[in-house]
């Protein structure tokens, strides 16, 4: 039922609006332009900018140019000092921490390679903490209050409102009904599928550039094959917040059997371990292990290794075409362990896409590298922190009265 707009909304609006501008523009704005902008009176604005400058959201730099006579009017800017997000991730075969400040700059990060398949979720939750608690410590050395926590976990996870949330499967971590607690330490915490934070820090990297189409599909490749998908500049979450699976898509009904319990799904084909497999040198003794190896073995030119990316180009490129027939996006992103792996990954993929996605003749869809690499899951983390304090900038002035 519709409701009327009351003073504390409107001023909630406004706030969002006004910092939304000077975010997103490209120089510093002076309150006069601010108030060009928007339609704002410029006393109105005057105030709105004063409480998000003693909010610590913005900053008055020098003065802007003018080109006429008059005084220079100040510019102002993103805090550089402002409250910052804190992403964490864990997946299968390491953890990590990232500060990002309301730029989206990345102010501090740390991966720790540790492998979580035999982990008890527990204690995996209990290193991701102290991961945490140390990221919080360089941020307030350097004078960052961290606005909260997203945490990203590869499986299907239901969120809570009010923080935390629950894990209901994570395959390859092999965990099921994990919860996972509101906080950490005194930082309240959101828990948000890996992919889907991943894509999100790949459309705010490109949000500034408008050669980068909003709708894509962002492929998270590590052990274990997820997928984002981002619908004209908005995250598509599907009806339970479960969308992206992207891994356990069928490849062949009567493939190998998959950690998820059913058979020939495309992690078999293209994940980490399976290229590793397909190549011939998986296994524990393996050194350097994993994402390092697959590397230097294409770098120099292994055949073994080559046909095994071929392959599993080919396999991640069916499916791919498939999701683009479906959803009609502009763009493929190639992201996690198959950023870097782009240049071989890449052909395959596009050959495929190429045979058969119906509308290949006269809209091809691209296919390209993250802009953001293996680390885009843990900087979307902190990068979703951000938004949302850029979003509700109300939310973040009541925490300082």
């Amino acid at each position: 039922m519709d409701s009327p707009v009351r003073q504390h909304s409107l001023r909630e609006h406004n706030l969002a609006l006004v910092l939304r501008r000077v975010a997103t523009n490209p120089r510093p704005l002076s309150r006069a332009d601010v108030a060009a902008a928007t339609g704002l009176t410029r006393a109105t604005v005057s105030t709105l900018v004063d409480d998000l400058v003693a909010g610590g959201l913005l900053a008055e730099l020098e003065p802007v140019p003018r080109a006429g006579v008059g005084r220079p009017a100040t510019g102002l800017a993103l805090s550089p000092h402002g409250p910052c997000g804190l992403g964490l991730e864990i997946n299968v075969d390491y953890l990590a921490a990232c500060v990002t400040d309301l730029s989206g700059t990345v102010r501090h990060q740390i991966v720790r390679h540790v492998d979580q398949r035999d982990r008890p979720a527990g204690d995996a939750l209990a290193a991701v903490a102290e991961l945490a608690a140390e990221a919080a410590d360089v941020a307030a050395a350097e004078g960052l209050p961290v606005a909260g926590a997203a945490l990203a976990v590869p499986g299907l996870v239901r969120q809570n409102p009010h923080g935390g949330g629950h894990v209901h499967v994570a395959p390859n971590l092999g965990w099921r009904d994990v919860p996972v607690p509101a906080a950490l330490g005194a930082l309240t915490l959101r828990v948000e599928n890996e992919a889907n934070l991943a894509a999100l820090g790949e459309l705010q990297a490109g949000e500034q550039d408008p050669d980068v189409s909003p709708s894509f599909i962002y492929v998270s490749g590590e052990v274990g094959i997820g997928a984002g998908i981002v619908l004209d500049g908005q995250l598509y979450r599907g009806a339970h917040g479960w969308s992206g699976e992207f891994g356990h898509l069928t490849i062949d009904a009567n493939g190998p059997r998959c950690h998820c319990g059913a058979r020939g799904c495309l992690e078999q084909y293209a994940g980490q371990d399976a290229i590793l497999r397909a190549a011939g040198v998986a296994g524990e003794d393996a050194v350097p292990a994993g994402l390092e190896r697959i590397q230097r073995l294409a770098q120099a030119a292994d055949p073994a290794m080559l046909a095994a990316l071929g392959a599993a180009g080919a396999a991640l490129g069916i499916a791919l075409a498939g999701a683009v027939n479906l959803l009609d996006v502009d763009a493929v992103v190639l992201g996690g362990s198959y950023a870097p792996l782009a240049p071989w990954l890449r052909a395959a993929v596009e050959e495929e896409l190429t045979t058969r996605v119906i509308t290949a003749g006269w809209s091809p869809a691209e296919v390209r590298a993250s802009a953001l690499g293996p680390e885009a899951t843990v900087v979307g983390a902190a990068g979703s922190v951000v938004r949302d304090v850029l979003a509700h900038p109300a939310a973040w002035l009541a925490t300082l009265s």
